[in-house]
């Protein structure tokens, strides 16, 4: 299969994908903030995301750090993903380990989306431009900080 035929069917999974994340968008609620973030991801096996990112939340910028694991992965990859956050009622809620169960596969670069959650119901949409050489089938929690 020719390299340019890859890269076809990648946009084509991502620009199907792209209506049910938007279905899923509604299903979410009324946001109630946004979030932008840039983290980086090394992996050999198990691997560690790293980063940081900025909260907008009731007209306030919150600067937060990223951290997490990754289970079934190789490669290195910078991420920048932009957000809407949804059921935050208090900054602190925001604090805490979102799960997320996804795949990557990047060369060069790519583009996703996901759906975060953590324990107290705040629900995170993000979308994402990603850059590297990185392959990934992994369950991953990222844990948010607030500086």
């Amino acid at each position: 299969m020719r390299f340019s035929s890859l890269i076809g069917a990648g946009v084509l999974a991502v620009s199907l994908s792209a209506a049910p994340m938007a279905h899923a968008a509604d299903a979410l609620g009324a946001p109630t903030g946004t979030m932008t973030m840039e983290i980086k991801s090394a992996d050999v096996g198990v691997g560690y995301t790293w980063g940081k990112g900025q909260l907008r939340f009731n007209h306030r910028n919150y600067p937060f750090s990223v951290d997490g694991a990754t289970i079934a992965a190789v490669g290195f990859s910078t991420i920048a993903g932009k957000g809407t956050v949804y059921n935050l009622h208090r900054v602190k809620d925001f604090e805490g380990t979102y799960g997320a169960v996804h795949g990557e596969a990047t060369l060069g670069e790519g583009v996703g989306g996901l759906v975060l959650e953590n324990k107290n119901g705040v629900r995170i949409k993000i979308e994402t431009v990603t850059k590297g050489a990185r392959l990934a089938s992994s369950a991953q929690g990222l844990t948010f900080k607030l500086k």
